[in-house]
């Protein structure tokens, strides 16, 4: 059964940027992108570059390792070389509390 928990307060994570948090032994990239929050595995699935590190244009990251291009809502790979895209995670936040559904 899944379940949300708590990851991230808001105030530590500006707009435009990402940051990587650990739950559960998973990697997990977390976006604000305008005050809205997104999550999808930190691990770009081509040579497990950190997606949290990568540069954040409008809705896509771009792994900083090879430059493969994924949509940050979505998980979904734009550009290779990476060949599939990456989990995506339900986000909640309550107040100033940002949760992910496991």
């Amino acid at each position: 059964m899944s379940r949300f928990i708590e990851i991230a307060k808001t105030g530590e994570i500006a707009p435009g940027e990402a940051k990587m948090v650990e739950v559960e032994g998973e990697k997990i990239a977390i976006f604000n992108l305008e005050g809205d929050y997104y999550a999808i595995d930190d691990t770009c699935p081509h040579a497990r570059g950190p997606l949290s590190e990568g540069e954040v244009e409008g809705e896509v990251v771009t792994c900083p390792w090879h430059g493969s291009e994924f949509n940050i809502k979505t998980g979904g790979v734009l550009r290779p070389p990476a060949r599939g895209g990456v989990k995506s995670y339900k986000v909640q936040v309550e107040g100033s509390i940002i949760k992910i559904e496991v």
